[in-house]
């Protein structure tokens, strides 16, 4: 059984994505829900957070169990929280969607409004953090993608990676 991570900074269509997989057949999750995923309190001076004060981070027990179900074929996960390093180990191959920042607005003020960049405030933090967190994401995935065109192509794109 292959791992995969789709990983990538808000706006970039990793939930599309994992949805697209998953509508072809594959096992794919979206890991940036409250399903595997929650807020906790920053560590004081932690600038590189997505909330005010706050952290989002990935369930490790729950990710882990996932990750280490035997399965024939290949595993998709999507998401991206600061402690997902923890389990790198475990992934097979990091895959980083990116678009320019531009492209991310666009997306995050188009969702609704209790979606993660609706407001401006949010908005400015997802451009901060494309600027501080993304090179360090490049630094640790196998590929990139640039995921501005049709969610197909990328999802191809990443069948072929993977």
């Amino acid at each position: 059984m292959k791992r995969v991570l789709i990983t990538g900074m808000s706006g970039t269509g990793k939930s599309a994505t994992i949805l697209e997989l998953a509508r072809r057949g594959h096992a794919a999750y979206d890991l940036d829900t409250p399903e595997w995923s929650h807020w906790i309190d920053a560590v004081p001076g932690d600038t590189l957070t997505p909330g005010d004060g706050k952290d989002w981070v990935w369930q490790l027990d729950k990710v882990r169990t996932l990750l280490c179900q035997p399965r024939e074929e290949t595993l998709f996960i999507s998401g991206c929280a600061e402690n997902m390093d923890e389990l790198f180990p475990l992934i097979d191959t990091v895959i980083l969607l990116s678009v320019p920042v531009e492209t991310a607005m666009q997306r995050v003020s188009a969702r609704t409004p209790d979606g993660y960049g609706h407001i401006e405030e949010e908005q400015r933090k997802i451009a901060e953090l494309i600027a501080t967190v993304e090179p360090l994401l490049r630094e640790s995935s196998d590929h990139e993608i640039d995921s501005r065109g049709p969610v197909e192509s990328t999802a191809d794109r990443i069948l072929e990676l993977a």
